[in-house]
Order: C-alpha cells, then sequence, then structure tokens
C-alpha cells in the first residue's frame, strides 16, 4: 500500500475545505487550533495502471499550514511532519510520499535525527520525498511545451529559479546532459552552493533575480517566491516559457500576457480515472487523473514493489535515476502536463 503525506495551501484553505474532508468540527478554528490537531487518513484511493495492475493506497493530511513557518510556529510544523510520518507507519503503508512543503520541512530542519516519534521508530525507507519524479517531468515539460511555443533549446536560455536546491539541481543536471539547451542562468540565495553547482556542471550564469528573469526564453522556477517582490508580465522576455513548480501555483495569476506562456510544473496526467476525491480539494482542473508528480512517485513504487527511499536527502538526484523513474512513469500510463 502506498501513502501520501500533504497539507493544505493556507488557513482559509483549510477552513473552506474542512468540512468536505469529514471534519466539520475544524472548520471554524483558527491556527493554534490547527497547530495541535493530529494526522489523519482522509482518502481511499485506487489507482489503475495502463498495464492492468490496481493498487491501493491512503492520502493523510497533516493538518501543517504554511502559516506555522511565517509565524515562527517552527517546532508545531515540524511535529506535523514526524506525527504524520509515524501515522502512516502505524497503519502498515509501505511507501509513502511527502508532499509540499513536507520534504522541505524534513530537509531543512534536518528531521531525520528524530527517529523516535513517541511509540514508533520511523523506518526512512518507507519514505520519499518523490523529487526524482518531479524533476523529471518538469523537465520533459521544459522540453515539450518549448516546442509548443516555437522556442529552440539550442538557442534558449534557460534560468532556473532555486537551482541550488533538490529539484533545481537535478533540472539542471538533466537540461545539461539530456538537450543542447544553450545556456543556464543559477538563480539562488546562497552563493557557495551556486559556485558549487556552476562547478559541477561547467557552466551557467550566476546571476540575481531581479536581473535574470528578463534574460531568459524559459524560467524553471522550483524556488519560495521573496517577499515583497514585483513580478509581472513585464518582467519576462516575449515569447517566455514558465514552469511553475512551486508550492502553491499562483504564477499564473499574476502574468497575463498571450507570449507568456505559464505551465504547472511537476504535475501529471494519468491515463485512466483514478478513484479519490483529495485532488478537488486542491483544484486541479481534472482531479480524476492530474495529480503531483511527487505523489505519483510513491504509486510508481508501489506498482514495482520498490520499498524504498528513491529520492532522499539533499541534492542527490542523477540523472540515471530520474531516467529510471520516467521508464515507469511511461510505462504505468503518466504523462507530464501540457496545458
Amino acid at each position: 500500500m502506498f501513502g501520501l503525506i500533504g497539507h493544505l495551501t493556507s488557513l482559509q484553505h483549510a477552513q473552506l475545505v474542512a468540512r468536505d474532508l469529514g471534519y466539520p468540527e475544524y472548520a471554524d478554528q483558527g491556527l493554534d487550533f490547527w497547530c495541535s490537531a493530529p494526522p489523519q487518513i482522509v482518502d481511499n484511493i485506487t489507482v489503475t495502471s495502463v498495464t492492468g495492475q490496481t493498487i491501493e493506497g491512503r492520502y493523510l493530511e497533516s493538518c501543517f499550514l504554511p502559516e506555522m513557518l511565517a509565524n515562527r510556529r517552527i517546532k508545531a510544523a515540524t511535529r506535523k511532519i514526524l506525527n504524520a510520518m509515524a501515522h502512516a507507519q502505524k497503519h502498515g503503508i509501505d511507501i509513502t510520499a511527502l508532499g509540499g512543503f513536507s520534504s522541505i520541512i524534513f530537509e531543512n530542519f534536518k528531521l531525520e535525527q528524530f527517529r523516535q516519534v513517541r511509540n514508533v521508530e520511523l523506518e526512512f525507507e518507507r519514505f520519499t520525498t518523490g523529487n526524482t519524479h518531479t524533476a523529471y517531468i518538469i523537465c520533459r515539460q521544459v522540453e515539450q511545451a518549448s516546442e509548443q511555443v516555437g522556442i529552440d533549446l539550442s538557442q534558449a536560455t534557460v534560468a532556473v529559479c532555486g537551482a541550488t536546491g533538490d529539484i533545481g539541481s537535478a533540472v539542471c543536471r538533466w537540461l545539461d546532459k539530456k538537450t543542447d539547451v544553450q545556456d543556464f542562468l543559477l538563480i539562488a540565495r546562497n552563493q557557495d552552493r551556486l559556485q558549487e553547482l556552476q562547478s559541477e556542471l561547467g557552466r551557467g550564469k550566476i546571476m540575481p533575480l531581479e536581473s535574470g528573469l528578463p534574460l531568459a526564453d524559459i524560467v524553471v522556477w522550483v524556488a519560495s517566491m521573496p517577499k515583497g517582490l514585483d513580478i509581472d508580465s513585464h518582467t519576462f522576455k516575449k515569447p517566455c516559457l514558465l514552469i511553475d513548480g512551486g508550492y502553491p501555483k499562483n504564477l499564473a495569476t499574476k502574468l497575463q500576457h498571450p507570449e507568456v506562456r505559464v505551465l504547472n510544473g511537476g504535475i501529471v496526467e494519468h491515463s485512466l480515472d483514478i478513484d479519490w476525491k483529495i485532488m478537488q480539494i486542491v483544484n486541479m482542473d481534472v482531479p480524476g487523473r492530474q495529480l503531483f508528480a511527487c505523489f505519483a512517485e510513491s504509486m510508481l513504487l508501489e506498482f514495482e514493489k520498490l520499498y524504498t527511499n528513491f529520492s532522499w536527502g539533499r541534492n542527490q538526484i542523477t540523472v540515471e535515476k530520474m531516467e529510471q523513474i520516467g521508464h515507469l512513469s511511461l510505462k504505468h500510463g503518466f504523462r507530464p502536463l501540457l496545458v
């Protein structure tokens, strides 16, 4: 059985959907209540591969909200993720994906040091961040959508915002080795890591965000939005392809221009309907078939009975592992979202 650990995008969003999830007592509660709310299994899932194989899964709502980080409720945020992982393990789930902020919190706050969660000793091989599949899907979106908008990769400059992160660095490696992209703009906050990545790639220009964006034909956005950043369609070249790999995905609402194509990055579409309700709650356009690629990674591992932390640790994703998960993705009927 596979599991998905997720969370809602804001306190307001959580209050709106609590009743739909079957928890009306959560609907009118404030942040203090959500800080103490336990994880819950709120959806049972059935997925059928194009091979004919069927698997079962569970969606676990961690009750983490991004406001916990903004309001310095760090202990509450980290407790949410660890409790959700323990909850998945107690329910016998073999492989669970850490969706959204879950994997970021786990890595940034070094939660691997807290293996004991009350009476549960976490077995980390039961969990995956899903970042390998996410990075692979974003790269395929770059390759396929660039053709649709008439951008020739061999003459294109690609800016990766969040280049030193787990997904961003993997995207750089793939595009460097598997495509003929002309040039990279490497954008991130940590200058030491940027220089390490530049040295690894053997190319790419390190640039600040404000001066890098106007130079890029393609922008891969896998970073958090800096506070106070004023971004609109005038910032970008025309035409421009922007892959929004953040969560929540909100760049399309900020950028309204016919020559700036914004694509929801890291989203896959399955060939067959999935029996679940959770993707309606996160407002997927086709909730029966569309989902986050990180979630799909746990499904792929379940289909293949690969019960291992396939994606784990910072900047450990190789092109070879992306090719491996990409092969499984195609085998079981997933494809990158291109609309």
